[in-house]
């Protein structure tokens, strides 16, 4: 299996259980369509964004410094490190 390149984008600083929702805080810019990896010490979520909200706005792209809520296919935790691929 090839080395993939990752690039970290944000933090999860918080995630709703009931509506699998985190709220990722941005070091670079994510787009609908990126293909991402969550990554803690006990999670493990890949996946490509199908949507995210800024204040609950949807939106196609969010920079650096921006709070994105994220709908996550998967349990993620506070402090897990959201990755791009690149």
């Amino acid at each position: 299996m090839g080395e993939q390149q990752l690039r970290e984008v944000g933090d999860v600083s918080h995630y709703f259980t009931k509506i699998s929702v985190a709220i990722v805080e941005l070091s670079d810019t994510l787009s609908v369509g990126d293909h991402i990896l969550i990554k803690g010490m006990t999670t493990h979520v890949e996946q490509t964004i199908s949507s995210m909200q800024i204040e609950h706005e949807n939106v196609e792209t969010a920079e650096a410094g921006q709070s994105i809520g994220l709908k996550v296919d998967d349990r993620v935790r506070q402090g897990d490190t959201v990755y791009k691929k690149l």
